[in-house]
């Protein structure tokens, strides 16, 4: 409750949404900077207390140094963003304590303006930074104490978790819960705090949270245990004489005589729930996302690269192609963002960058969804040079019209970063979705990877069982509808969560309206394109160059 009444007091106004965004955790950085002009500004007015106020802006400015010299290094590993988030809370913490304890709530007050632009995190950023946590556990198969000893696959990260740590992501887990990795996580905390000098966190609390999620993962014996060695600990616990008749009852209603309440307790079980082991999607979307589902030798055999030449500014500067699919067709333009671009992207959405939306099947309107933890950005062509030559390039791509097509959206995922497994078009029976852009149904979408993750931040197809990594600088394209216009159940796709490192894409969704003649029905419900921009005759570029026919006489003899 002080921790909520703290967060309210002095940063009332910020959404709890830090967590989401790899680009905000980078602002939370720079606010380090301010610390010590804000301290320096009430020391100024409370002279009288000027030695201890100034010892806390001098300690101030030396992590300044560290955390900036640090920063970037540390926020694109979980671990360290998850401590960088829990040490801002209780760092503010102290810095209001002394300053309210000095009649400054003026200054305090008035340090969230523009001129200082201080926002830091909120409970809720916590326990959002801790559940990506636990995305990313389960989603990466990755051990609990490999992950509270900073240890991600090979990488040793810079920091460690404490007793209170493993306590602070266990109760986050019990808030949503989620007793499975409540069980987990207070057990690791656990055994932190039996080497802990100085204990972080309570042994009483670390028993009450753990005895019941046992209980809940129907292990009542344990629980049992566990609340009898709270009870010896603390007689006068408010709880814990209550619990121990409560699971005593429990295991009586179950047929266990008193005398064997205590007698051969089995082996802990910690099963993930069964609604997550019987979503068959769910289990391929991870066992995808960690590159686990192979491909036949003979579909590999079938895949090629291409020069895109079919439009005649192509043909003097051709646009490199890898074939990563068939059926649904799907390719991976190489090289097609340079780094400045990127950087000019960037910078133009950052501003920008809020909780990433998805469309309401039923009413239409966008919406946030605890399916898609990211932050996003629209950029319209005028609001940049860049814009307009990227929607440019995305023509010559796609053989599309981009006049339908939607604005260029950028996204930057963050803690466990991720978008669960969706169709980028409109199912039948969802007639409202694009209602209001009079454009028609996404026919197409193109996908930029503006960074490359360490680990982690995968494109997976859940149906056509393919996983696409991402290239820095490249974009991934597929096409959503069939020829004659319904949706493609084999276009279901998800966006694996950010393991390591920092993920920005940008979409660009391109629409039915105008590309009649563009994109024509075949002449079989079957047909499907076999390259980019195929209308169904003509060699495939795997033999050919990949031209137009109309192409002219001097042209064809430059090839």
């Amino acid at each position: 409750m002080r921790l909520a009444l703290l967060v309210l007091a002095t940063i009332g106004y910020a959404v709890a949404d830090l967590f989401t965004s790899i680009a905000d955790m980078q602002n939370l950085l720079e606010t380090e900077r301010n610390i010590p002009k804000i301290l320096d500004k009430y020391i100024h007015d409370e002279e009288e207390r000027l030695v201890q106020l100034k010892k806390l802006s001098e300690e101030y400015s030396k992590k300044n140094e560290i955390s900036i010299e640090n920063g970037l290094k540390d926020i694109t590993n979980p671990i360290n963003a998850f401590l960088l988030i829990k040490r801002k809370i209780f760092d503010w913490k102290e810095i209001e304590s002394k300053m309210n304890a000095n009649k400054a709530g003026n200054v305090v007050s008035s340090i969230t303006d523009d001129s200082y632009g201080v926002r830091y995190p909120t409970a809720d950023d916590l326990s959002g930074a801790a559940i990506g946590l636990l995305r990313l556990q389960d989603t990466y198969r990755l051990d609990t104490k490999d992950l509270a000893d900073g240890k991600i696959y090979a990488d040793q990260g810079n920091y460690t978790f404490s007793a209170k740590d493993c306590f602070e992501i266990a109760r986050a887990a019990y808030n949503e819960h989620d007793f499975y990795h409540t069980v987990m996580w207070m057990e690791e905390a656990q055994r932190r705090l039996g080497d802990e000098v100085e204990p972080t966190v309570e042994v009483e609390d670390i028993l009450e949270y753990l005895a019941f999620a046992l209980y809940k993962q129907n292990n009542l014996k344990h629980a049992l245990k566990l609340t009898e060695e709270l009870y010896k600990m603390n007689p006068t616990h408010p709880r814990a004489k209550g619990n121990v008749k409560w699971y005593e009852d429990l295991l009586e209603q179950e047929g266990v005589r008193r005398s064997d309440m205590r007698k051969n307790l089995p082996p802990i079980q910690n099963r993930r729930p069964d609604s997550v082991l019987g979503n068959t999607e769910r289990t391929m979307y991870e066992a995808l996302c960690r590159n686990e589902v192979p491909v036949s030798q003979k579909d590999i055999s079938r895949l090629y690269c291409y020069y895109k030449r079919d439009r005649p500014f192509l043909v003097y500067a051709p646009i490199k192609v890898e074939i990563k699919r068939f059926n649904p067709l799907a390719v991976l333009f190489k090289d097609v963002i340079s780094d400045d671009e990127v950087a000019a992207i960037q910078e133009l959405a950052k501003p920008k960058l809020a909780r990433a939306t998805v469309h309401d099947s039923v009413t239409g309107k966008l919406v946030t969804a605890t399916y898609r933890i990211s932050k996003s950005a629209w950029l319209k062509e005028w609001e940049g040079d860049v814009v307009e030559t990227v929607n440019k390039r995305i023509g010559y791509m796609t053989n599309l019209e981009m006049e339908t097509a939607e604005e260029l959206q950028i996204a930057n995922y963050g803690i466990g970063g991720h978008y669960d497994p969706h169709f980028d078009h409109a199912k039948k029976e969802e007639s409202k979705s694009f209602e209001s852009l009079g454009t028609g149904n996404r026919i197409a979408t193109v996908l930029f990877y503006m960074s490359q993750p360490s680990h982690g931040g995968g494109t997976v197809f859940t149906e056509a069982k393919s996983t696409i990594l991402p290239t820095k600088n490249d974009a991934l394209f597929w096409y959503n509808l069939y020829k004659q216009g319904d949706g493609n159940p084999d276009t279901r796709h998800a966006a694996c969560p950010v393991l390591v490192g920092i993920k920005w894409v940008s979409n660009k969704w391109i629409h039915e309206k105008g590309n009649e003649f563009r994109r024509p029905c075949g002449l079989k419900s079957s047909d499907y394109e076999r390259f980019v921009g195929d209308l169904g005759y003509g060699p495939e570029p795997r033999n050919a160059p990949n031209v137009s026919p109309n192409l002219a006489k001097d042209v064809w003899e430059t090839l």
